[in-house]
């Protein structure tokens, strides 16, 4: 594997990337040229929400490319191009052989819950205190553990009664429904607008030998004790109606994905259904649960 280091300012950043991707690189990244010194940029953005700028003043642009030839190829494309005037190629090297399985591996460790409570992936061991554990791997659709809200809904699930029906509305990969399941839910619903995550759903849960049924959101029919909703903002107000519509008599709701700014717009979305209150908050994000 080669790597093709180029220097660009911000303005040629996305036309870079998107040139390179277009020349078969394996992968691009974008750096500030200048971390760690004194002109380093700092660029924050809301959780979960894109950065507000393509790059820093004085980017680097890596990309990486199978074969040595091809990477030169890219680099002497890139250099004939009217918008490469104000870049510059920095060198192309060889990357090291690595074991890249192991090395994934290794930047996912068992996650905390709560002290009695992880999520663990295949390759760890639980730890000792775990008494309960949700084995999941890193995969394709969201939800393993590692992001705010999905530790704040599992959080709740494991500190709360569980009542015999669940509804994990935007199941992803499956984990709240794992989650509800293992706390004592006795009928357990996942549904996604997505197959890929449907299909998640459904491996996950046979690997924690739990039982639910997975499907698309036509599969959601009835009401439930607990309707749980990991999505975000503006899909959440739109789906007000129909999760609360699910929710029975004096059943809770449970909503993340929500931004602390955001807490307002929910309330409001909800409010001819029942009062949203503040549950929990993590990294900028909270949870709003109801009773119904």
């Amino acid at each position: 594997m080669f790597e093709l280091r180029l220097m660009c300012p911000e303005d040629r950043v996305e036309s870079l990337s998107d040139a390179l991707d277009a020349l078969d690189a394996l992968s691009v990244s974008v750096e500030d040229a200048d971390a760690q010194t004194d002109a380093e940029q700092a660029l924050f953005g809301e959780p979960g929400m894109p950065a507000p700028k393509e790059g820093w003043q004085r980017s680097r642009v890596i990309a990486l490319f199978d074969k040595e030839d091809v990477a030169r190829e890219a680099a002497a494309l890139l250099q004939a191009q009217d918008f490469f005037d104000t870049c510059q190629v920095l060198g192309i090297n060889a990357v090291p052989d690595q074991d890249w399985v192991r090395l994934t591996q290794s930047q996912f460790a068992p996650v905390e819950i709560t002290p009695e409570f992880w999520i663990v992936p295949t390759w760890h061991e639980p730890p000792a205190q775990a008494q309960q554990v949700i084995r999941l791997d890193p995969g394709l659709a969201f939800g393993t553990g590692t992001h705010p809200t999905t530790r704040m809904c599992l959080r709740w699930i494991a500190t709360h009664a569980v009542p015999a029906r669940v509804l994990d509305y935007g199941c992803g990969s499956g984990i709240l429904a794992i989650g509800a399941s293992k706390y004592g839910a006795q009928e357990v619903l996942a549904v996604d607008i997505d197959e890929a995550a449907v299909q998640s759903t459904e491996l996950n849960a046979e690997a924690n030998r739990v039982a639910l049924v997975a499907g698309l959101p036509d599969k959601a029919v009835g009401v439930f004790g607990l309707v749980l909703a990991n999505i975000l903002a503006t899909p959440l107000k739109v789906l007000a109606p129909l999760l609360c519509s699910h929710v029975e008599k004096g059943g809770q709701l449970v909503l993340a994905g929500i931004l602390e700014r955001q807490a307002d717009e929910l309330k409001a979305a909800y409010a001819p259904y029942g009062q949203l209150t503040f549950s929990d908050s993590e990294d900028g994000w909270i949870l709003m649960t109801a009773t119904i």
